[in-house]
């Protein structure tokens, strides 16, 4: 609209951003408001119920928005009078999606010559607006996505993958006990994961495919039974470590990736699984590249579980640049790793060769601890750093450091 002087009626402005309502929506307290202002206003309530913006009163969340149909009208034909004065009409909102018009929808999902045309259809309506999102999955999106996930792996059928693996992952609610009940014992859903994640897709679709299947499974773990957890297969985190290497670029699906592997480490049959992938080596490999924080803080937890066994402690000391990672990163990142990786070297230093005692001396290993005795660090921390210290401090006498350390604590005394 031009910068002239017309007298707009009142009662055509949202009362939250005083501008010309483009979609009015009457409420529960009987106030009319521009759709995406009350929406935005309800959204921004940290509780199920907000307070009406106008009358004070209490207004639900979930109470519904009546589209006014009257006074749009109005509003348009006020707009096509003053054209002729630089009004811009209004035009007709979209109809807005409701549950019963997605579950017309899905339904077409059943037909073969529909499947690919109602998943392009689905994958629109969500990509719109963050309200679709609720209603779609209310409707139950989600669990019709699980069955053509798998129903496409078993035919190796790339295409509607990419739009199914989308949509399940932006529609999924861990509220819906349908959903919970679907995929917490379904094997064939973790298995058609699996083996999108070890395709050798060589297109762009690779990582963002490959992010929302590592996504899907780490939630299918969250609310897995332990049968399900406890029969992972050696494939699955082979091919679960081959997408950590491919999707290095998306952070949320190195995290999935990450907390999958956390979740099925405390069972000792999925952590001999995990070291007989290679997981070790893969994890030193992704911390040496210093990613984010609560990267390196996953990374280092699930290293240190590892590490509580022999067999993750030989390949962590297999690894040329393991004990220096661990030196490195060791009080620039977070408390969390700080914790961990004294862990580590504690489980490391009670079985290490005068090979391995010397690497740590070499690389910096034994001068971060005893840094982390001067610096900030929780006194449990300090008290496992001097553990260490204590344990070597024959082997490493000609340290400057220990040197200083010794002393440090002879004055102590």
């Amino acid at each position: 609209m031009e910068d002239q002087d017309i007298e707009i009626p009142q009662y055509f402005l949202c009362p939250i951003s005083l501008q010309i309502m483009k979609d009015p929506v009457t409420t529960l307290t009987g106030i009319t408001y521009d759709r995406d202002c009350i929406e935005n206003w309800l959204a921004k309530s940290t509780k199920s119920t907000a307070t009406c913006p106008v009358t004070k009163q209490p207004l639900p969340k979930d109470s519904g928005l009546t589209p006014n149909h009257t006074l749009l009208r109005l509003i348009q034909a006020w707009c096509v009078t003053n054209e002729k004065n630089g009004v811009d009409r209004i035009p007709t909102p979209k109809m807005q999606l409701d549950v019963a018009r997605v579950l017309r929808i899905v339904r077409d999902l059943k037909a073969d010559h529909l499947c690919l045309r109602t998943l392009k259809m689905l994958d629109e309506l969500w990509s719109e607006n963050e309200r679709n999102w609720a209603c779609m999955a209310e409707a139950g999106v989600a669990e019709a996505m699980v069955p053509l996930i798998i129903k496409f792996t078993r035919e190796q059928r790339m295409d509607g993958l990419k739009e199914s693996l989308r949509i399940l992952n932006q529609t999924w609610s861990s509220s819906r006990p349908e959903l919970n009940l679907l995929v917490q014992e379904n094997y064939d859903l973790v298995d058609a994961l699996s083996w999108i994640l070890q395709l050798d897709m060589g297109t762009d679709d690779t990582v963002p495919v490959k992010a929302n299947a590592a996504t899907i499974l780490k939630r299918i773990m969250e609310v897995a039974r332990v049968t399900l957890l406890e029969r992972l297969k050696l494939e699955t985190f082979k091919n679960i470590l081959k997408a950590m290497r491919e999707i290095r670029t998306s952070q949320p699906g190195i995290k999935s990736i990450l907390q999958v592997l956390i979740e099925a480490c405390p069972w000792a049959r999925n952590r001999s699984k995990i070291l007989e992938a290679g997981a070790v080596f893969e994890l030193i490999e992704l911390e040496l590249e210093k990613p984010e924080k609560r990267v390196s803080e996953l990374t280092f937890n699930l290293l240190a579980q590892l590490c509580s066994c022999p067999d993750g402690r030989t390949q962590f000391l297999q690894h040329a640049g393991g004990i220096a990672m661990l030196a490195k990163r060791t009080l620039r990142v977070s408390p969390v790793v700080d914790d961990r990786a004294v862990y580590i070297l504690t489980m490391i230093s009670l079985y290490a060769t005068n090979n391995v005692l010397r690497e740590m001396l070499r690389v910096g290993a034994v001068s971060k601890l005893c840094m982390v005795l001067q610096a900030d660090c929780t006194s449990h921390l300090k008290s496992k750093a001097r553990s260490i210290l204590r344990m070597h401090s024959n082997v490493w006498n000609n340290s400057p450091c220990i040197t200083v350390y010794l002393l440090t604590r002879h004055a102590a005394r």
